[in-house]
Parts: structure tokens; C-alpha cells; sequence
């Protein structure tokens, strides 16, 4: 599957539900600036992702662990929500901040590209 192949990161992470905040299992890929997740970590063309963020609306990504009051916990932020996660141990929980805040850095957009400030 020539998409899936190379992603940025790509592993096992606590998501809690949007809707029913329970705590689910599933596999994240990171690949050009958007965030997917899967119930299976096996990839095919038919595999569909069960949701998807765009890294580019997203403001924050840091660790959670006092506001969930849970080990390796991150949240990641945009301007509507924020979404809660749990990596497996700390150097997970790390490697993913970095990774996504790599991600959002790379794909935001600078100021310079879509306005002019005038004084």
C-alpha cells in the first residue's frame, strides 16, 4: 500500500471517544500533516482509517498526565477540541509529541504566506 508505506510515526496509543469517553486501542499513522487511526495496525488498500486530524488545525500537543491523572498521557489541541491520548511509556509518549509537533510546525501556514501586516 505505496500511501501507508513511510509514514512519519506510526504505532499503538490509548484514544479516548468523542462521544463515549471510553478508552480505545488503536493504531496511529502520522503522514504529511494529518493524524489517522485504525483498529488494526495491518495496513491494506481496503483498510479504512476510523478517523482522521489535520495537523495543520492543530495548536498545542503536550503532556496531559495532570489533567487525565494518568501515565504517558498527551492531549493535542485545536481551536474546536481537545483530544486526549495515552502512549504505552514515556520515551513513546515523548517521541510522539516531538513528531507531531514537528508535523505542526511544517505544515502551519506563516503568517508572510496568507496576510500582510500593515502599520
Amino acid at each position: 500500500v505505496p500511501f501507508w508505506s513511510s509514514p512519519e510515526r506510526a504505532g499503538w496509543l490509548m484514544k479516548q471517544g468523542k462521544y463515549i469517553k471510553t478508552w480505545r486501542r488503536r493504531w496511529f499513522v502520522l503522514k504529511q500533516g494529518r493524524l489517522f487511526w485504525f483498529k488494526e495496525s495491518t495496513i491494506t488498500q481496503y483498510s479504512r482509517p476510523r478517523g482522521v486530524i489535520l495537523v495543520s488545525g492543530c495548536l498545542t500537543v503536550k503532556g496531559a498526565e495532570d489533567v487525565l491523572n494518568r501515565q504517558h498521557a498527551f492531549e493535542l489541541s485545536t481551536n474546536k477540541e481537545t483530544m486526549y491520548f495515552i502512549a504505552d511509556s514515556d520515551k513513546e509518549k515523548e517521541d510522539w509529541i516531538n513528531s507531531i509537533g514537528r508535523s505542526i510546525v511544517r505544515h502551519s501556514r506563516s503568517i508572510t504566506e496568507t496576510e500582510v501586516l500593515d502599520y
